[in-house]
C-alpha cells in the first residue's frame, strides 16, 4: 500500500463519526448496511451521514451498491487489511506479534 493511501484512510477515520461508521460496516461484515440504518444506529442525520460516507468512499475504506431504492454501504476489508499490513510491516523486527511481545530497543534500532 502506498503511503498516500494509507493517510487517506487515516484521516477519514480520525474524526469520531466516520470511525463510528466504519466500525459498524466492519461489524455487518460483506452483506453491509443502508445509510439510513446507519444513520439511525448513530443517531447521524442524513445530511451530515452523506459527507461521511463520502470521505470514507474516497479513501477507499467503504463501497457501495444499490438494492432497491437503497444504497448499501459496507467495509473495504481489503483496504482495513492493507492499513493494517502497512502499520504492523515492521513490527517487532520482522518477527510476528502477539500481545505478549514486547521489542527491544535494540531490535528496534536494526529496523
Amino acid at each position: 500500500m502506498k503511503d498516500s493511501q494509507v493517510i487517506a484512510a487515516l484521516s477519514a477515520l480520525a474524526q469520531e463519526s466516520r470511525l463510528g461508521i466504519f466500525r459498524v460496516l466492519v461489524q455487518c461484515g460483506p452483506e453491509g448496511m443502508a445509510a439510513t440504518k446507519i444513520g439511525d444506529h448513530l443517531s447521524i442525520p442524513p445530511s451530515s451521514m452523506s459527507f461521511h460516507l463520502k470521505e470514507l468512499t474516497h479513501a477507499g475504506l467503504i463501497s457501495s451498491r444499490n438494492e432497491g431504492r437503497f444504497v448499501i454501504y459496507s467495509a473495504n476489508f481489503q483496504t482495513m487489511n492493507g492499513v493494517i499490513g502497512f502499520l504492523t510491516e515492521n513490527c517487532c523486527g520482522g518477527n510476528v506479534c502477539t500481545p505478549g511481545s514486547t521489542c527491544t530497543t535494540e531490535s528496534a534500532s536494526q529496523s
